[in-house]
């Protein structure tokens, strides 16, 4: 049982649900928004997302096991602890119950075409792992990209749906919010999957993969990372002097637990060089994202006005 929460990267899940539950109940129920979705239909909409992460999730191990015996061989749970088959069945399972869970939450809201969203992102993440994540950038904008969705599909389901004339402003206002929170995912993760690869570097080397350390180089990569580390953080201080100023809790959370942590690896990927210093800026960007995150407890104090 240990051994399939590892593989699900249940960590990596529960970061999902936190984000969901932030946005649906410190931002949308907080300020009395109106929405689409009860506390059971919400759960059911979280419980789609999950599942069809963690088949992705799957299916990535199980086509990462040859990079994963030379990158991190103590790590590796296909066909040692979990069978390559009982894993494939288990993509498999959490995949119809991610799918038939949205078309349950689809229906619900008298929106069908939405339960094909379920089926695009299944599709996209198979393809990624078996196709996509091999080239240099487009995997990971991809898997960054739905990321980030899985924080925006809750604007999707619960304001688009309950749209009226007389609520529009209101409810634009607050899908952009939620716009802003998931392109701030789409970035941080993005920048994460590059620092991973840098980690991944010799074992995708010996796949024969084109991930961006390979093509362009180690050095050439850090140096990218280094400045694409520079847009997330200067739209955050943009968002802070032109928003936040007025909010003294808001402009200090920022700067401690986000712009901080950005400039530090902007800083720290310079001196990078080994598998360790790699892995500590992947895990650097993750907690810069729950950070990221939890910052929607902060409209509480009136951050929108």
């Amino acid at each position: 049982m240990v051994a399939f929460f590892k593989l699900i990267r249940y960590k990596n899940l529960l970061i999902i649900v936190l984000s969901q539950l932030l946005v649906k109940y410190a931002l949308l129920e907080a300020f009395g928004v109106q929405t689409s979705l009860n506390i059971f239909q919400f759960s059911i909409l979280i419980l789609a997302t999950v599942c069809i992460a963690a088949a992705g999730n799957i299916i990535n191990d199980i086509y990462d096991v040859e990079t994963d015996l030379i990158n991190k061989p103590n790590k590796v749970i296909i066909g040692k602890l979990i069978p390559e088959n009982v894993a494939f069945n288990a993509f498999i399972i959490l995949n119809v119950i991610g799918v038939v869970c949205g078309f349950y939450v689809s229906n619900i809201i008298d929106k069908p075409a939405f339960f094909s969203i379920f089926i695009i992102v299944s599709v996209l993440l198979y393809v990624y792992a078996n196709y996509l994540k091999r080239y240099a950038l487009i995997g990971n904008m991809v898997i960054s990209a739905l990321v980030g969705f899985s924080i925006l599909i809750v604007g999707v389901f619960e304001l688009i749906p309950s749209l009226t004339l007389d609520n529009r402003t209101i409810q634009l206002t607050f899908f952009k919010l939620i716009f802003n929170y998931s392109a701030f995912a789409f970035c941080i993760n993005l920048l994460r999957e590059i620092a991973k690869d840098l980690e991944d570097y010799e074992g995708d080397l010996e796949a024969n993969m084109a991930t961006l350390p390979i093509v362009f180089g180690l050095k050439n990569t850090k140096i990218l990372l280094a400045i694409l580390n520079f847009i997330p953080l200067i739209l955050i201080i943009i968002h802070v002097i032109n928003q936040l100023y007025k909010n003294t809790i808001a402009v200090i959370y920022f700067l401690l637990f986000v712009i901080a942590p950005l400039l530090y690896i902007a800083i720290k990927t310079y001196s990078s060089n080994d598998k360790k210093a790699f892995k500590h800026l992947s895990n650097l960007y993750k907690i810069v994202l729950v950070f990221g995150m939890l910052s929607l407890l902060l409209y509480k104090y009136e951050i929108l006005n």
